[in-house]
């Protein structure tokens, strides 16, 4: 695994692929939104009829190939962030704020209840 590739370096990639086709006048916020949601539908395939203990286990093979799905995903993700002019990791960040506030350790530990239930 290549840990030296940052994700700046990975989506000016994507972006030159992208520029280099004259893809960006189809990469609307609309058409990347489905991508991105038939992307990780491709990704739910793999684990469409499987029990709990397969789906943990899944094969080299196949690993390779949910990988690809997960990049497609990602990769249309920040694409959508990029056109709408959302900076993820600054969304997660304060997502995870919020999340931490909704979610007190005292009322979540060891529950999946969410947070209007608690």
């Amino acid at each position: 695994m290549n840990n030296n590739k940052s994700l700046e370096s990975v989506m000016r990639k994507f972006f030159k692929m992208r520029d280099d086709r004259n893809w960006k006048q189809f990469h609307n916020p609309k058409n990347l939104a489905i991508s991105l949601t038939l992307e990780a539908t491709e990704v739910l395939e793999f684990f469409q009829w499987s029990n709990m203990e397969e789906s943990q286990n899944i094969s080299i093979k196949e690993k390779e190939n949910l990988a690809e799905e997960i990049a497609d995903v990602a990769t249309y993700l920040f694409a959508l962030a990029d056109s709408v002019g959302v900076y993820v990791i600054e969304a997660m960040d304060r997502k995870m704020d919020k999340n931490i506030k909704k979610y007190p350790v005292e009322k979540s530990k060891n529950n999946s209840t969410k947070y209007n239930k608690l």
